[in-house]
């Protein structure tokens, strides 16, 4: 027998609004974030923050911004309430969102699972305050909050998730949310460099910041002075976009993604796209489990991007993905090639950090440097006719070549060259290896990718949505030497293949561009595994390890790293060379 349906009801407002604080404040950084943006947006220039317990025992935010008056606060606490969306033909405008917050649900959020008291005056008013606790609210009443004419806020946050003990279940360890509050107030910092940040963590100083209109100065404060010596600016435009800040050089890398700092119209995001852009720019000289460190600050129409995707804010929508992932791409990887042959300042003081004065006596090698041999014959370099092949060498030589001049080999592997004020020493096969796969890299941008024609065209079933992209992209995969057709409505026809690629699974290949295209509507396993193939290939045609070289051969290796774009690193993302100043050297004995 049927039982009787459950009539439609409408839910109590306490169960709405813990609701939508389960979707806004996931845990205590969410609501540090969205206090500190709602301070943002109130203009203050100097923002003081206080955690007790993770954040679960207190959050307190104060501003010096606008401030509210009482009626204010009343609409404050409401859902939905908001002074931060424009309007437009007697309607809100949700495509001109130039601020941080404009969901109007934070206060309620938080109020409905903590104890909440938001104090606030304005300039012309007097102060009062207002409390929600487990969603009941009291007041506004009169009280105590600064001088007259001082304007500003105080958000009090008490006992977070006290209205909903299940959720405490789900909180990391202090130091876990702690330290998550730190990153989301590093992020803010970041995106608004004139404002002042302070941050305790149970009365222990986490984080402070000045007010310093140069942003490279706040980064450099924020992520370390190693960043700005090892960063390269980016700055262009594509179509009224706007792209800016600074990358770390690919030497200068980390184990995790925890600093790449992105955003968009000054909001702090973690985007799938702009993360995969990144990653994309940064794939030909990095290994897949390394990541760099950079900044970047995208600006742009605010009708151009949907920040209303994510109800925490996080991930926004462009109306041309293409574009902004080409402009990001292409920034990156100019920049990057401007930086030349640098390699971060790092990798010398940590081979600095490794030496060990020695007590007892030791014989150094006698330093080689013979005369030409048969061994140039086979040298896929040409060295310039003026390279000095004699040890001896003028200062002014020194001065023309930022990687000096050659000086022994060591271990027949490692070449030693003296610059103006210290030496560099070069893994020669690492170089090497780097300088081919740079020229092979040219060889396909200029001439394209040979194919292979399949005896037998090789059919691979996919799902119709699957085939139509992949037909779509056509036109790009063959430029890349992959031919291929629809084949029916839920199969394609692959007739060639990229030559470089030799034997290859082409269903399985055919597949994961499927679900590439899928993902992100971009193809990049194809260009992957073409440079992995480049890649190895030039491991193999490079110096080994172990071959001797001549004075001439270590000269014209330097030279052409000092040429080619990203010599630097070899193509795993480890540095080809180390500098050290001789004032360092020096200070390793003593003299300094």
């Amino acid at each position: 027998m049927a039982s009787d349906s459950p009539k439609i009801r409408r839910l109590d407002e306490g169960t709405v609004n813990r609701i939508a604080a389960g979707e806004v404040i996931e845990r205590p950084a969410s609501a540090v974030k969205e206090l500190v943006e709602n301070a943002l947006d109130a203009g203050a220039r100097r923002i003081e923050i206080a955690v007790a317990e993770g954040g679960a025992g207190l959050i307190l935010v104060e501003d010096d911004g606008v401030g509210m008056a009482a009626d204010e606060l009343t609409l404050a606490v409401e859902r939905h309430a908001t002074s931060k969306l424009p309007r437009r033909d007697g309607a809100d405008d949700l495509t001109q969102i130039s601020t941080m917050g404009f969901r109007g649900e934070a206060l309620p959020s938080i109020g409905a699972v903590a104890r909440l008291v938001v104090a606030s005056r304005t300039a012309a008013s007097e102060a009062h305050a207002i409390a929600l606790a487990g969603g009941q609210r009291q007041g506004p009443y009169p009280i105590g909050f600064r001088a007259s004419g001082q304007s500003g806020t105080r958000v009090e946050v008490r006992d977070l998730f006290f209205a909903t003990p299940a959720r405490l279940k789900f909180l990391k360890s202090t130091r876990s949310e702690d330290l998550a509050t730190l990153d989301v107030i590093k992020r803010l910092a970041m995106a608004r460099p004139s404002t002042a940040f302070t941050l305790t963590l149970d009365g222990r100083k986490g984080l402070d910041v000045p007010a310093l209109e140069d942003p490279l100065a706040r980064l450099t404060h924020i992520m370390g002075q190693d960043f700005a010596e090892n960063a390269v600016a980016i700055d262009a435009v594509r179509e009224a976009v706007h792209i800016e800040g600074y990358a770390g050089l690919p030497t200068y890398n980390r184990a995790n993604a925890m600093a790449q700092f992105l955003f968009v119209n000054g909001r702090p995001v973690r985007d799938k796209l702009l993360i995969g852009a990144v990653r994309g720019a940064y794939a030909d000289f990095l290994a897949r489990d390394r990541h760099p460190a950079l900044a970047l600050f995208l600006s742009c129409d605010p009708a151009f991007v949907d920040v209303n995707v994510h109800p925490a804010k996080t991930e926004v929508r462009f109306r041309d993905a293409g574009l902004v992932r080409g402009l990001i791409v292409s920034a990156l990887k100019h920049a990057l090639d401007r930086a030349g042959h640098r390699a971060a300042t790092t990798v010398a003081g940590a081979a600095l950090a490794a030496f060990r004065p020695h007590p007892a006596p030791f014989h150094a090698s006698v330093p080689v440097a013979p005369s030409a041999t048969a061994l140039q014959a086979d040298m896929l370099w040409q060295a310039p006719p003026a390279l000095p092949a004699a040890p001896t060498s003028s200062l002014g030589e020194f001065n023309r070549y930022p990687l000096g001049l050659a000086r022994a080999q060591l271990h027949e592997t490692y070449v030693v060259a003296q610059t103006q004020d210290g030496i560099v020493i070069v893994d020669q096969h690492a170089a090497h290896e780097r300088l081919v796969y740079e020229r092979m890299k040219r060889a396909m941008t200029q001439g394209g990718i040979a194919s292979q024609p399949l005896l037998i065209p090789e059919v691979v079933n996919l799902d119709p949505a699957d085939v139509t992209r992949l037909c779509s992209k056509a036109g790009e995969f063959a430029e890349l030497g992959l031919i291929l057709e629809a084949f029916g409505p839920d199969a394609v026809l692959v007739r060639q293949t990229p030559a470089m690629l030799g034997k290859l699974d082409i269903a399985g290949l055919i597949r994961d561009l499927a679900d590439e295209l899928a993902e992100n509507a971009h193809a990049l396993t194809l260009k992957e595994r073409l440079e992995e193939v480049a890649g190895t290939l030039a491991c193999h045609m490079s110096v080994r390890a172990g071959r001797r070289l001549s004075a001439e051969e270590m000269n014209a290796l330097l030279r052409e790293m000092e040429a080619t774009p990203h010599s630097g690193q070899c193509n795993h993302g480890r540095p080809t060379y180390v500098e050290l100043k001789l004032a360092d050297i020096e200070r390793l004995f003593g003299r300094r």
